[in-house]
């Protein structure tokens, strides 16, 4: 969901720095056939995503523990951490649930009491009625997202501000996705464990499943947004959604508290009028039930589907609007698959089409010569000012983004990395390719290689006009800065 406010890309200062945590055992790896799946219904289930116009970026496909199919679209790839949107909220009831069985809160306690500051603003009966589990929920008793409202009222602390919206409601009857909710959640964490989430959970969650890189934004500055912005690799949520399968379970250690998989994955709040039949199954504590097993989910399909009946995990990161096509493929085509028996041929047939994915680039012809220049602007968010040969091959596109320039290295037809420093901390990453699709024009694709959105970028040199649109577009990280993270790629590994 868009967050009207932007948040910051500081260095979580309670954090253990990414580079120096473990990498984690890598899960076992499994021909298909040999844990009962059909290749070609994971095949079957890929072309149906396809077909429906979905922009994968990457998924992985785990059975009884080990991963029997996983690939990644060019330029993205098994090490990059990639943004997770609403997905993010899994992780903090989690979180949520760890604090509970430490003593530190109870599901009971009313929202005000962790922030008697704001007593004096939390004077309506349903405010002061709402407890943390009303949270997690989504059942505070407003009819719609306060967020908004909430940041309206106090920019500086956003929780005052929800505690002056006034449910619709009484609290526990109505469902309503509420990203408020979960950011308040995040704040009574850290009130009651002194540390931002990912202090928290490094060492009770992170560490002990092999999860090095991660980065959560933050508003305000020494706040982990908690209902989105949490950066994780693909292998990371699909070793989530494995403890989840486990019921908190992993390699024979128990890492979450006996019974919270169960509590937190249950119904809690129907909701029958939301529009999407997955989407209209109910909700358990920052997880949504679904017509087969349950999830957690960001925009754009950014998916930790659970099956328990089957005892699979599929998790994927995209970009597509449709999020419900993703989901009707995969009971489609997954399901039937993981009756199997599946055979080596099938095997050999999926792993051929999961080794040569990518995203399409701009197909390359002859350059003109000189040195075109037109301005280039995308919702404001950017501005070119010339692109130009670059040594080694590919081309140099020059760019401007409030106040800062720099240059965005395209490869010719081929992916190329940049790692451009933010002005207000962090690496922005991206990976462009461009090339002249005909004499006078330029196309390149710049894509935001640590969130799940690209630029689709064109200049005409002969008219002097150029153009930027995005291909799904971020919510409420526009600004430059906002889509830094301090973990770093490896640029050798753009291809």
């Amino acid at each position: 969901m868009p967050a009207p406010v932007a948040p910051t890309a500081s260095t979580p200062p309670d954090s253990t720095p990414p580079d120096s945590t473990p990498a984690g055992a890598a899960r076992p790896r499994r021909a298909p056939s040999a844990e009962g799946v059909d290749g070609a219904g994971v095949v079957a289930f890929l072309d149906a995503v396809a077909a429906a116009g979905v922009e994968l970026h990457s998924v992985m496909l785990l059975r009884h523990g080990a991963v029997v199919a996983e690939g990644w679209w060019a330029p993205y790839g098994p090490r990059d951490v990639h943004l997770l949107y609403s997905l993010s909220k899994s992780f903090t009831s989690t979180a949520c649930g760890l604090a509970v069985a430490e003593g530190r809160l109870s599901l009971d306690d009313t929202v005000v009491s962790f922030f008697p500051e704001h007593d004096d603003v939390a004077v309506h009966p349903r405010v002061r009625s709402l407890r943390v589990r009303h949270l997690l929920a989504m059942a505070t008793g407003h009819t719609e997202d306060a967020l908004e409202r909430s940041v309206r009222l106090d920019q500086a602390e956003p929780v005052r501000g929800f505690l002056q919206v006034v449910p619709e409601q009484e609290p526990g009857s109505v469902f309503a996705y509420n990203n408020i909710a979960t950011y308040t959640v995040g704040a009574i964490l850290q009130r009651v464990t002194g540390q931002d989430l990912l202090g928290y959970l490094r060492p009770r969650l992170l560490d002990p499943l092999g999860i090095g890189d991660a980065y959560w934004d933050r508003y305000p500055a020494d706040r982990d947004l908690a209902f989105s912005g949490l950066h994780l690799t693909t292998d990371s949520v699909a070793r989530f959604g494995q403890l989840y399968l486990d019921d908190g379970v992993w390699q024979g250690e128990r890492l979450l508290p006996e019974g919270w998989v169960a509590e937190a994955t249950r119904l809690h709040t129907p909701n029958p009028a939301e529009e999407n039949p997955d989407w209209s199954q109910g909700y358990g504590y920052q997880f949504w039930r679904a017509r087969h097993g349950y999830r957690g989910d960001g925009a754009y399909g950014q998916f930790c589907v659970v099956l328990p009946d089957q005892q699979t995990v599929l998790a994927t990161t995209s970009a597509t609007e449709d999020m419900q096509a993703v989901l009707d493929a995969a009971w489609t085509h997954l399901l039937p698959a993981l009756e199997g028996p599946g055979s080596p041929e099938q095997d050999r047939a999926l792993a051929d089409r999961l080794q040569n994915l990518g995203l399409s680039v701009p197909t390359p012809t002859d350059a003109p010569s000189g040195t075109p220049r037109a301005d280039l602007v995308a919702d404001g968010f950017l501005t070119a000012t010339s692109v130009t040969p670059r040594p080694g091959g590919g081309w140099r596109l020059e760019v401007s983004s409030e106040g800062q320039d720099f240059s965005v290295a395209c490869g010719d037809g081929e992916w190329l990395a940049t790692s451009v420093p933010s002005a207000a901390g962090g690496q922005v990453e991206l990976v462009a390719a461009g090339a002249w699709t005909d004499p006078q024009t330029f196309a390149a694709e710049i894509v935001f290689i640590q969130t799940p959105h690209h630029l689709r970028v064109s200049l005409d040199t002969a008219a002097g006009t150029s153009a930027a649109v995005w291909h799904t577009a971020p919510l409420g990280f526009l600004p430059l800065r906002q889509l830094a993270t301090t973990v770093r790629r490896d640029l050798d590994a753009a291809g």
